[in-house]
């Protein structure tokens, strides 16, 4: 059997290419730049931290069973931390958010954190 971080962490940056892929096409359909707005980086940061989330999860699953949702929601304010330290500061150089800009970093951001509950439910499911 595979071990369950890794099979998450495959399944994951599967899903995460495939939203990229999709992501990218469109703003090719829509004639806008596909790779400013550090959306590579946004997606990398996103599945990096993903990963490490649903591993602690998992590997604390035991131990703090009550509470992993609330570490769940500590992982989701993290996220956003690091957007606020690495991401926003890039974003609002000009002094302003843009559309294109918000959408590299919440578009890896709602996918990951859609697969983690999904991944989370299971989780909490099976013990």
């Amino acid at each position: 059997m595979i071990n369950p971080v890794l099979n998450f962490s495959l399944k994951l940056t599967g899903i995460l290419v495939v939203t990229f892929a999709l992501h990218t096409s469109i703003l090719h359909y829509l004639q806008l730049p596909r790779f400013n707005n550090l959306i590579i980086e946004s997606y990398v940061v996103n599945v990096l931290m993903a990963i490490i989330i649903y591993g602690s999860l998992f590997f604390l699953r035991k131990k703090y069973l009550d509470i992993l949702g609330f570490i769940f929601m500590i992982g989701s304010f993290l996220k956003f931390g690091v957007y606020f330290v690495l991401f926003y500061p890039k974003f609002n150089i000009d002094g302003e958010v843009v559309r294109l800009e918000a959408t590299s970093f919440l578009i890896p951001y709602l996918t990951c954190l859609t697969v983690e509950t999904y991944y989370l439910i299971k989780l909490l499911n099976k013990d």
